[in-house]
């Protein structure tokens, strides 16, 4: 279980770390999804703990990846 949870961990801060850099490059709607998926990974590593610091990240994971669809095409 714990190496699970740092492999999840790994994957999860390094695609916060490719949407922070394809949102800074311009591609704004990649980096949020990636950005989405990263906090959602770091969401489910605390599925353990009590309830509010589970399903806060995981409701903003959603609401980051709805936006991130919604987005109109900037050019």
């Amino acid at each position: 279980m714990q190496l699970n949870n740092r492999i999840l961990s790994t994957i999860s801060y390094v695609a916060v770390l490719i949407g922070v850099v394809l949102g800074a490059s311009g591609i704004v709607r990649g980096g949020s999804l990636f950005i989405a998926a990263g906090t959602l990974g770091i969401a489910l590593k605390s599925r353990n703990f009590r309830r509010i610091e589970f399903y806060l990240p995981v409701v903003i994971a959603i609401a980051l990846f709805t936006l991130a669809i919604a987005l109109p095409r900037g050019r």
